[in-house]
């Protein structure tokens, strides 16, 4: 493959076939970035989105996309008006979606937001796919499920997550068996020294102005509770088979470590890495070549400081929390999942305070435990009944609510 000047380049290979779920989300965009810059070297045979018809067209049109799949049905004549003199082929609604992530590929990359990428990413993995995972949802909420079809079908599940990723590449094909910790890093988001008190007022705007990362709103908003690092607490129990003693949060504000293993010989291996998405993306799309990318290279003599500090339970209770759900097990990872996206939901919408989000979910899993809802999904499709049930209920508890106080889940 040609080297040219920003283009990725990888020992010369045919072009790798890629499906790209969730194409006009931050982690889209950074995967359309290296896409383009290789023509050579990708093709793609699917995108798809959920409502923004403009943005899915123009990442059609700069990957040349075969196919193309908007989750909103109704918006399939814009798509295929805005797609008009491509050979672009398109379609709308939730089977569109599904049928792009069984499209031909060597590599599905899964980065749809929320749980409406468990179903599919979940049908690209059943039909042999290998599978890039940014979703978090697909093992929070049904992660012994999604492994054990993962391993039934015989198929790489790749971690896209900056964290996940570099714990992937600190392992080195270890013995799971000899790890005594693996440590997921924090930034500690916009509120890392805010007080209690001024966390609770936090406006929307405030804690969307994430100090390192450029991500969406949803995961900004988590970032800003710590809710996103209990999320990847659980996915990396599942991801790795590491017990719930053995997993940790350390905060680091500067971003470079993104995880770390410790052995039982008491070495350590750390995952380094500039905070930029794209240096993890590069490595799912080449693995397990490497890729030759733009990203900004680390320079730890001009960094000269790397800090780390415990996480504070007490003001990013969301932490908390979501530890307590994965040391329970069972379906209570689903519960405060999807609760937890109905209330960010709600606070982006201005309708309940920041603190409102972490209150919600507990709330939602103290019901969810008293009438069984939180018993154990022996399936995906059981895990998507939970949360639908949790979702309607937390709509219902949190519609029209004021910012001044919490309902409690009927």
């Amino acid at each position: 493959m040609a080297k040219g000047n920003g283009q990725i380049s990888a020992q010369t290979r045919a072009p790798r076939r890629i499906v790209l779920l969730g194409a006009t989300g931050s982690i889209g965009r950074s995967t359309v970035d290296l896409l383009e810059r290789d023509p050579e070297g990708f093709s793609v045979s699917a995108v798809a989105g959920g409502r923004d018809v403009e943005a899915l067209a123009r990442v059609a049109r700069a990957v040349k996309a075969e196919f193309a799949a908007i989750r909103d049905e109704n918006a399939y004549d814009a798509l295929k008006e805005a797609l008009s003199g491509t050979n672009t082929q398109v379609a709308a609604g939730r089977e569109a979606v599904i049928e792009a992530a069984l499209r031909d590929a060597d590599l599905v990359v899964s980065a749809i937001v929320g749980a409406a990428g468990v179903e599919p990413t979940y049908a690209a993995l059943t039909a042999g796919r290998d599978v890039a995972l940014a979703n978090k949802e697909c093992l929070v909420c049904a992660g012994v499920p999604f492994m054990r079809a993962a391993m039934e079908a015989g198929v790489r599940l790749l971690p896209m997550d900056s964290e996940h990723n570099a714990i992937f590449q600190a392992l080195g094909g270890e013995d799971p068996a000899r790890i005594e910790r693996m440590i997921v890093t924090a930034s500690g988001g916009p509120f890392r020294t805010w007080s209690k008190e001024r966390i609770s007022q936090a406006s929307v705007e405030e804690a969307l102005n994430h100090p390192n990362w450029a991500m969406g709103p949803k995961i900004t908003v988590d970032s800003a509770g710590m809710m996103n690092k209990g999320l990847e607490l659980i996915e990396a129990h599942h991801l790795f088979s590491v017990p719930a003693e053995k997993l940790e949060v350390v905060v680091h504000p500067q971003s470079i470590v993104h995880g770390l293993v410790a052995f039982a010989d008491g070495s350590v291996t750390a995952g380094m890495a500039a905070p930029d998405m794209r240096t993890p993306i590069a490595h799912c799309l080449g693995y397990p070549d490497r890729l030759t990318t733009p990203t900004p290279r680390l320079d730890l003599a001009k960094i000269a400081t790397l800090t780390f500090e415990a996480p504070d339970f007490d003001r990013f209770p969301a932490l908390q929390m979501a530890l307590d759900a994965l040391r329970s097990g069972g379906g209570l990872p689903t519960v405060l999942n999807a609760a937890n996206e109905i209330a960010v939901e709600a606070f982006l919408d201005r309708r309940i305070p920041f603190d409102g989000i972490s209150r919600h979910v507990a709330e939602a899993c103290e019901a969810a435990l008293r009438d069984g809802t939180a018993n154990a999904p022996e399936s995906v499709e059981d895990a998507l009944a939970v949360d639908h049930i949790v979702r309607e209920r937390s709509r219902a508890a949190l519609a029209g609510r004021a910012p001044s106080g919490m309902l409690t889940l009927q």
